[in-house]
């Protein structure tokens, strides 16, 4: 069986693993990601689970527009429990108020994948086999266990779980979760469908009521995912495509347009900071009437990608100097991961459960955490983001993928709630207009306007090796910035896979425990 030309990068190398072996079994690249992003589920607990969403860019050879995946939770039907709050709870059951509908998403690309034939026994077999037998804990994890034993409410499962007898698991420790290895085994053998019916749908029913969460059986029995239209942005002859509402898509292909726009005016590593900086102010800047549930959109979000709209951002910066910005980003832990098969399927896809350990409410029988991701809506009932019952919340997940008018193909992402369309920017412009490798695009210092975690500062945080560099010329555009360590995890998780005629290429993040493995004609090259 021929396993020539395919790629899978991923932020933890086992998960890597997962979907390069099924690669090698003559796998897709669906089925690839499917099997990874179950196994990135079980050693990225923190960052992501099957208690989240995910969202997907699905492009096949000769395929005009990749076909896109929204596979986001709805917010429950009685949201009553909110009538006399002024604000979502950030942890704890009243935070656990939308769908967990990733497993929805894996479903929908599977059965859209003409050429998937593999049983969904082997596809969560590495991910089963991680669980039961355990994997090495990494400093990210313990990272995220650490932040957790401070939340008081958190479920008794959870602290069981995850900070057994008050103290959080250790990076070097071996971890084993033998709750979510059987609720793999068990969605082996009944399917997918077995996580929203049955006696698993009925026992996080159980849990998240226990807990005082909204969502009930009725909720998850109606999780759904769907097939939406790919947004679209045409640079200079490069189509870029990312996810439509409520994801971030938008305001990701936003800043790509308008840095495109004044690209030519970018001589120097302090020029390009400068203007990747102030095109995400600027698009940021339109957030209130962008990014929600599309049905609560109107004309700014259809005009949001005209020719006219992109100029008239790029005419608002200014190359001297920098705009004020009292811009304060929200936390996000996510994992982003790509696959290339044999047969030229490309996936880009992105999985989450919000802030590290969403909602903090483990499943007791499922060995998860469901997901917080309801904390995107407000409870004024003036704004685009006002909770309503079954409606989805702004999303900061967004997958991208561009294709280059020679055929070059690059699937793109990167974890980092809403530092997401920053680094997609940087990492874009690096490969396509600043002659960069995808590894060096990666890899070389960044940067990231915003709050990031348990931070009140809304500057710019710049790692210290790209601030040394070009620190007078931020000082003269009056950049309020600060230095912050290089390789920095608050940045992101990037990776991409880069699929041209001659040539396939992955690479990882160096911020990250990833692995970026290729094999072409027969030989692996990992990274």
């Amino acid at each position: 069986m021929s396993t020539h030309n395919i790629a899978f990068t991923a932020p933890h190398f086992a998960a890597t693993e997962a979907g390069t072996l099924i690669l090698k079994q003559g796998g897709t690249a669906t089925e690839a990601m499917v099997a990874a992003a179950a196994a990135i589920s079980v050693v990225y607990p923190h960052m992501n689970s099957i208690g989240g969403d995910s969202f997907w860019l699905i492009d096949n050879p000769n395929q005009r527009i990749p076909t896109a995946i929204d596979a986001c939770g709805r917010a429950a039907n009685d949201i009553s429990a909110y009538d006399n709050l002024s604000q979502v709870p950030e942890r704890g059951g009243l935070s656990a108020l939308t769908q967990a509908a990733t497993l929805r998403g894996w479903q929908q690309a599977l059965a859209l994948d003409k050429h998937a034939a593999l049983e969904l026994s082997d596809i969560l077999a590495p991910a089963i086999e991680l669980a039961r037998n355990g994997f090495t804990v990494t400093a990210s994890l313990q990272a995220g266990c650490e932040k957790l034993a401070t939340v008081a409410n958190a479920n008794d499962a959870f602290k069981n779980l995850f900070i057994p007898n008050g103290k959080p698991l250790q990076a070097g420790q071996h971890f084993k979760n033998p709750k979510l290895a059987d609720t793999f085994a068990h969605l082996a053998k009944n399917g997918l469908n077995a996580f929203y019916h049955g006696e698993l749908a009925n026992s996080f029913a159980g849990d998240l009521s226990k807990a005082g969460s909204p969502i009930t059986l009725h909720d998850i029995n109606q999780t759904q995912a769907s097939v939406v239209t790919a947004l679209n942005a045409n640079l200079s002859g490069i189509e870029c495509y990312n996810l439509p509402a409520p994801t971030q898509g938008v305001h990701s292909l936003q800043i790509i347009a308008a840095v495109n726009k004044l690209k030519h005016l970018a001589k120097t590593p302090a020029d390009w900071t400068h203007l990747i900086v102030e095109a995400t102010k600027q698009s940021f800047a339109q957030r209130p009437a962008l990014w929600a549930d599309p049905q609560a959109l109107g004309g700014a979000y259809k005009n949001a990608l005209t020719d006219a709209r992109l100029t008239e951002l790029a005419n608002n910066i200014d190359m001297n100097k920098a705009q004020q910005w009292p811009f304060n980003a929200e936390p996000g832990d996510t994992v982003w991961m790509a696959a290339r098969d044999k047969n030229g399927q490309l996936v880009s896809f992105i999985q989450s459960v919000y802030w590290e350990f969403g909602s903090g409410i483990l499943m007791s029988e499922g060995g998860f955490v469901w997901n917080n991701r309801g904390l995107s809506f407000n409870l004024n009932n003036n704004d685009n983001n006002a909770l309503a019952a079954n409606k989805k919340p702004a999303h900061t997940l967004n997958p991208a993928m561009a294709k280059f008018p020679d055929g070059r193909r690059l699937a793109y992402g990167t974890m980092g709630g809403e530092g997401q369309p920053q680094t997609q920017a940087t990492v874009f412009a690096g490969y396509a207009w600043r002659g960069k490798s995808i590894n060096q695009a990666i890899s070389d210092a960044r940067w990231l306007l915003g709050r990031t975690w348990g931070d009140t500062s809304s500057n710019l945080k710049i790692e210290e090796s790209l601030a040394a560099k070009i620190k007078n010329e931020l000082n003269q555009r009056q950049h309020d910035w600060v230095s912050v360590a290089n390789n920095n995890e608050m940045m992101g998780h990037a990776g991409a896979i880069l699929d041209a005629a001659n040539n396939l290429e992955a690479a990882t993040d160096p911020r990250s425990d990833g692995r970026a493995i290729v094999t072409t004609a027969g030989t692996p090259c990992q990274k």
